[in-house]
């Protein structure tokens, strides 16, 4: 089970420089268009623009940090051992999916299995971490017990 939680890391992982190379390659293009841009004759229609380019690329460096700290948090629970309870790490399986308590990465195909990478802040997340197997919880008016927990 300990090589499953390693294959989700990485895809995990992969998910995230995804994300960080993207965000990086947004904001580079957003910045060359700011230089590039001169000013022009019709000045609202130049500040209006500019405005617009300088609110991407602050949503651009706004993706950037949170994809680099998802990274920081993935790193941190890279080799966490099981535990008895449910907690950023773990490998969760219930009577309805298995779940990889890690970043938000939504549903992950793995050798023919569905898991899905939540955040142990998003609300199923918040509603798992402490539980323990027999224990259930609700979400989304459906009802899961947890089977095992690695």
């Amino acid at each position: 089970m300990d090589q499953i939680k390693d294959k989700l890391y990485q895809l995990c992982a992969d998910f995230i420089e995804q994300r960080i190379h993207t965000a990086e390659t947004a904001l580079l293009q957003a910045q060359e268009a700011s230089n590039d841009d001169t000013k022009s004759s019709a000045g609202d229609k130049f500040e209006t623009t500019r405005e617009m380019m300088q609110q991407d690329i602050t949503r651009n460096k706004s993706l950037l940090m949170d994809a680099k700290q998802n990274l920081q948090l993935l790193h941190s629970i890279k080799d966490v051992p099981a535990s008895e309870s449910i907690r950023n790490g773990s490998l969760v399986y219930t009577s309805d999916g298995v779940f990889y308590i890690s970043i938000s990465a939504g549903q992950l195909n793995l050798e023919g299995q569905v898991y899905f990478a939540i955040s142990a802040a998003s609300p199923v997340g918040k509603l798992m971490t402490g539980k323990r197997v027999n224990e259930v919880f609700s979400f989304n008016q459906k009802e899961y017990q947890i089977k095992a927990i690695v």
